[in-house]
């Protein structure tokens, strides 16, 4: 899709956000599973990058997180979305370029701590109210297992995105 005319590359990543927003606001008022939905929206920049490059990735995340925090009713979902998993698609592209898997996991692991951080300080009770109990005791308890769910999650992500090249981009081209 990368020799489609400038209409697509600026539609095609716009498309992309506005499903982006709309995944957003479902997990606001979804009664489980915000994270998870959330998590599901970081896909659409993934598609953006795959498909166009960083910059569509980029313009996808933008717009979308731009929208999510004046639109979603819940802004800890928006948040999540425009700190963390929005963002992530990017920084995992730019981290997994460099073809050394040590310095990418340390990357990696350096941008999901400090984007937790960002979300724990300023969204503290939201993100502790939807974590189980036992997560909320302790901050380095908190960090371990978020930090052992984050690896899951881009082991998960890596794998999607595989699918998401094998499956999807041919249809969508």
């Amino acid at each position: 899709m990368r020799r489609k005319n400038k209409a697509v590359q600026v539609a095609y990543p716009a498309i992309l956000g506005a499903l982006a927003v709309v995944l957003v606001y479902l997990a606001c008022i979804a009664p489980t599973g915000r994270w998870g939905i959330v998590a599901l929206g970081g896909l659409l920049p993934a598609a953006a990058v795959i498909d166009l490059g960083l910059k569509a990735g980029f313009l996808c995340w933008a717009g979308a997180s731009i929208l999510a925090l004046l639109l979603a009713p819940d802004k800890f979902c928006a948040l999540l979305f425009a700190v963390l998993f929005g963002l992530y698609p990017m920084v995992k592209s730019l981290a997994e370029g460099l073809r050394k898997k040590p310095v990418e996991f340390l990357l990696k692991l350096g941008y999901f701590n400090a984007a937790f951080t960002v979300l724990y300080l300023t969204m503290a009770a939201a993100m502790l109210g939807s974590l189980p109990e036992v997560l909320g005791s302790s901050v380095w308890v908190l960090y371990l297992a978020a930090n052992v769910v984050f690896l899951a999650y881009d082991f998960g992500f890596s794998r999607l995105i595989a699918v998401y090249i094998a499956r999807v981009q041919r249809a969508v081209q």
